[in-house]
C-alpha cells in the first residue's frame, strides 16, 4: 500500500485527515495487530499470579475470559478517548492505548495466590491511581524535572528485572506447575523456544508488518506447533457466549493502602511515558514539538481511562510505543485511522468467545512472548540510561536503588516484620528503587568535589558517558 494512494504528503501529517476508507480499517486493524499480544497479556499474568484456574472445570476459568475481554474494551475505550477526546481530556493524536505492564510488579504480589478475593482490593487501586494519574496533567509539565533519564530507565529496568521471573516460569510450564514432574519439560521448553525463534526471525529478516507483529506471528507459530501436538482443546470457545457487555463492579471495590500507594507512584511513572510517547508521535509524524494542552489531554486520557477500566474490572492502561514506532514507519499520522482500530478492540472485547480463543493458548507457548517481551522491557530501560552522564554521583544513586530496590525484591523475608502493607510496597522492589533514586538525584549536589572524567572511568578518558 503506498503512501501516495493514501494522500497527500501534507494530508498524511495532518491528524485530523481521514484516509479513504478502504484504506484507514486496515491501518487500523494493523494498529491493532501491533499490540494485541501485549494488551491481553498482563491481565493472563494477573490472573495465573492470582491463581485462578486455566482449566475449564476451574470456578475461576470465566473470571480470566472477563478480565481478557476487558483488555480488549478499556484498551479500546481509552483509544477514543485520546483519539476523539472528551472535553480537555484526550490529545487529539494517533496514541494507542494498551493495558499497562508497568504495573504488574505492584499487581502480582498484591494478588499473589489469593485468588478472585484479592481483586477488589486490586481495582479499588486502579481506580485511585487512575484519578490520581489523571489529575496529573494539570501539574504534568512541572514535575518531569524530577524524572530524568538516570530515575525513569533505573524504573523501566526495574520493571523488566521484577518480570523476567514470570516469563521463565510460564515457558517451563506455569507457576502453579511448579514442582509436578511436567514442569521444565522439554515439551514446554520446546514450545518457547518455537516462539522466540520464529519472533527472531520474522524481526530481523522481514520488514513492514511481518516484523512489527513478530510477537504476535510468533505465538501463532507456537500455537500451531501446539495445535499439532495435541495440547489444545476448542472446548471452551463453544461454551463461551457470543456477546456479553462490561459489568459495573464485576468484582468489587476495596480500598487498601498498599495498593493505592503503589498504583498512585506507578501512575507518575505511566503519565511521564505518555508524555515521551506523545512527543515521539508529533515529532516522528508532524516535525513538530507537542503542545502543551496535547500532553495534558494525553495525561488525563491515559488516567481517567485506567480509572474507568478499573470500576468494570479491568486493567490500568498506559500509551503503547510500539504503536508510536509504527506511525513512524507508515508515515501516516491520522488519529481517525487509531479510532478504528479502537473500535475494532471494542467490538472483540465484547465477544467472549474471543477472550476464549486466546485462554486456549498453552501457557507454554505464552512464556516465550513474554520472555522476548519482558526482556525488551529491560532493553529499553538500559536504552534510556545511555542518555546518563555516569559521574560518581549517578553511579552511586543508581548502585543504592539497584541494590536496595532488587535485594528487597529477591530476598522478602529481609522485611518481614514489617507492617503488611508496607512490607507488600517494599518487597515489590520497584517502588523503593524508584524512591531511592527521585529522593537522592533531588538532593545530592550535581557537582562532587576532585571529580574527573579519568577517575569515572577508571583511567580511560573519553568513556565516562555510557
Amino acid at each position: 500500500m503506498s503512501n501516495s494512494s493514501i494522500g497527500t504528503p501534507a494530508q498524511l501529517r495532518d491528524p485530523n485527515y481521514t484516509p479513504p476508507l478502504a484504506k484507514a480499517v486496515p491501518l487500523g486493524i494493523q494498529h491493532v495487530l501491533a499490540m494485541f499480544v501485549s494488551n491481553v497479556t498482563p491481565a493472563i499474568i494477573v490472573a495465573g499470579a492470582a491463581g485462578f484456574g486455566f482449566g475449564s472445570n476451574s470456578p475461576d476459568f470465566p473470571q480470566l475470559i472477563y478480565m481478557i475481554q476487558m483488555s480488549m474494551v478499556f484498551a479500546g475505550v481509552a483509544t477514543l478517548f485520546q483519539t476523539i477526546g472528551v472535553g480537555p481530556m484526550g490529545a487529539r493524536l494517533p496514541i494507542v492505548q494498551g493495558t499497562s505492564f508497568a504495573f504488574l510488579p505492584i499487581m502480582i504480589p498484591l494478588v499473589a495466590g489469593k485468588g478472585v478475593d484479592a481483586m477488589a482490593g486490586l481495582m479499588g487501586g486502579v481506580l485511585i491511581g487512575g484519578l490520581f494519574q489523571g489529575s496529573l496533567g494539570l501539574i504534568i509539565n512541572k514535575i518531569r524535572f524530577a524524572l530524568p533519564p538516570l530515575v525513569t530507565g533505573l524504573i523501566v529496568t526495574m520493571i523488566g528485572l521484577a518480570l523476567v521471573k514470570v516469563g521463565i516460569q510460564y515457558a517451563a510450564g506455569g507457576v502453579p506447575a511448579i514442582g509436578t514432574p511436567d514442569y521444565g519439560s522439554f515439551q514446554s521448553w520446546f514450545l518457547a523456544i518455537v516462539v522466540i525463534v520464529v519472533t527472531l526471525g520474522l524481526k530481523f529478516f522481514t520488514r513492514g508488518m511481518m516484523s512489527i507483529s513478530a510477537v504476535l506471528l510468533g505465538l501463532i507459530a507456537g500455537y500451531l506447533v501446539a495445535l499439532a501436538m495435541g495440547m489444545i482443546s476448542f472446548g471452551n470457545v463453544g461454551r463461551a457466549a457470543s456477546f456479553a457487555l462490561p459489568n459495573p463492579l464485576h468484582f468489587g471495590l476495596e480500598f487498601q493502602l498498599a495498593a493505592i500507594v503503589g498504583f498512585c507512584f506507578m501512575g507518575i511513572v505511566s503519565a511521564i511515558e505518555t508524555v515521551g510517547d506523545v512527543s515521539g508521535i508529533t515529532k516522528g509524524g508532524a516535525g513538530r514539538e507537542a503542545t502543551g494542552e496535547e500532553l495534558a489531554g494525553a495525561t488525563y486520557a491515559d488516567g481517567f481511562g485506567s480509572a474507568i477500566a478499573g470500576l468494570f474490572g479491568g486493567l490500568p492502561n498506559t500509551s503503547f510505543s510500539q504503536n508510536v514506532g509504527l506511525i513512524a514507519m507508515t508515515g501516516v499520522m491520522s488519529r481517525h485511522v487509531v479510532t478504528f482500530g479502537a473500535i475494532f478492540l471494542i467490538v472483540a472485547g465484547l465477544v467472549p468467545k474471543v477472550g476464549a480463543a486466546i485462554s486456549t493458548v498453552p501457557i507454554q507457548v505464552l512464556g516465550g512472548g513474554v520472555i522476548v517481551m519482558f526482556g525488551m522491557v529491560v532493553a529499553a530501560g538500559i536504552s534510556m540510561l545511555s542518555d546518563v552522564d555516569w559521574n560518581k554521583r549517578n553511579m552511586v544513586i543508581f548502585a543504592i536503588a539497584l541494590s536496595v530496590g532488587l535485594g528487597l525484591q529477591l530476598e522478602p523475608g529481609a522485611v518481614q516484620h514489617l507492617p503488611d502493607t508496607l512490607r507488600v510496597l517494599m518487597t515489590s522492589g520497584l517502588l523503593p528503587a524508584a524512591v531511592i533514586a527521585i529522593v537522592l538525584n533531588l538532593i545530592l549536589p550535581h557537582d562532587l568535589p576532585d571529580e574527573s572524567t579519568e577517575e569515572v572511568s577508571g583511567g580511560h578518558a573519553g568513556h565516562g558517558r555510557a
